[in-house]
Formats: C-alpha cells, sequence, structure tokens
C-alpha cells in the first residue's frame, strides 16, 4: 500500500511539472480562386528547414540580429510537418490537383513531386515573417517540366507574439502555394 502511495504522488509530481507553454498552429488562410494546373496529383516530400526553424520553440530575430525563442510558447506540432501540411493543404485548395505529403498513399505515383527547401522562416525586427529559399517540381512521368525555383516571400506580421507570428507563417506558406501553382499551370 506504501508503495501505492509513493507511486501515486511521484506521478502528480511529474504531471505537475509538464510544460504549459501555449502551443501555436500554422493555419493556411483560404485562396482566393482555384488555379487550374496541368497536372491532376501531387506529392509534398517533407520541408527541409534549418536547424532554428525545425524546433519546436517559436524563433525571432532580435534587433542585434540574433535568433531567440519567444518565450512561454512553442510550436503545436513539429515544424517539419507542420510547414509540409499546410503547404500540401494550400496547394489542394488552390490548384486542381489531388495533393498528399509524402509517403504517397496511392498506387499510381503522383505526376508532380515538390521539395522544398527552406533557407529563412522567421519574424524579423521590422516586422515582417520572411519565407524564402527554393523548391524543386520534379516529374517522373514528364507531366510538367521539371524546374528548380526560388522564392522569397514577406508577409506583414499582424502582431510581435506567437499568435501573430503563425498567422503570418501560414500566411506565407499560402502565397508560396500559390507560387507553385502559378508554376505549375504554365
Amino acid at each position: 500500500m506504501v508503495r501505492l502511495i509513493n507511486s501515486l504522488c511521484l506521478a502528480l509530481v511529474l504531471a505537475a511539472c509538464g510544460d504549459n507553454s501555449a502551443r501555436y498552429l500554422i493555419d493556411t488562410p483560404a485562396p482566393a480562386a482555384r488555379i487550374p494546373v496541368r497536372v491532376s496529383t501531387i506529392e509534398v516530400l517533407d520541408a527541409k528547414l534549418p536547424a532554428y526553424a525545425s524546433a519546436l520553440e517559436v524563433p525571432v530575430q532580435s534587433e542585434g540580429g540574433a535568433l531567440q525563442n519567444l518565450g512561454g510558447a512553442i510550436w503545436g506540432d513539429d515544424p517539419v510537418r507542420a510547414v509540409t501540411v499546410a503547404l500540401s493543404r494550400s496547394l489542394e485548395e488552390t490548384t486542381t490537383a489531388k495533393v498528399a505529403a509524402e509517403p504517397w498513399p496511392l498506387s499510381t505515383p503522383a505526376q508532380a513531386v515538390l521539395d522544398l527547401r527552406v533557407e529563412r522562416m522567421l519574424a524579423r525586427t521590422d516586422g515582417q515573417f520572411e519565407l524564402s529559399g527554393q523548391y524543386a517540381i520534379a516529374s517522373p512521368d514528364g507531366a510538367v517540366r521539371e524546374r528548380l525555383e526560388r522564392f522569397d516571400i514577406l508577409v506583414p506580421l499582424p502582431s510581435s507574439d506567437a499568435a501573430g507570428i503563425s498567422t503570418a507563417a501560414g500566411r506565407a506558406i499560402a502565397k508560396l502555394g500559390e507560387q507553385i501553382a502559378r508554376t505549375l499551370a504554365r
């Protein structure tokens, strides 16, 4: 009986030590219009993020240029997964194609495969959220021309707190989705 009581006390103490940081999701806004693309299916590979952006903590740039974690706030999902899923959802809503994150769930391969490589993803001191890097579109069956494109997206931060940063991140990913859709429409 004493052992049971000690175990329960230990469990309560450990539960009380849990992280109470607020968690923020990256949601993309609905697109204004759908863009017809030349493929019917798109696979989005796991996004490649810089180390600071792939951590659970929300990074912000300080006045001196250093990156610091925003206190008391973390991302609600693994950032690599969150960016990959948000971009997949944005492409699904923006284009006429069916889109899924890897691994591709269907037996017939996707007509286009998107590889996203993010170089910068952060809230800047000038009140902008920056998302920049490169994406590659591969087409195993030749449905579209393969290409490598750069992107540099700036979105105003609605506020400098975690809610504002997550909103701006969603808007930046939606803009990237629109840019990719326009590339696939050519």
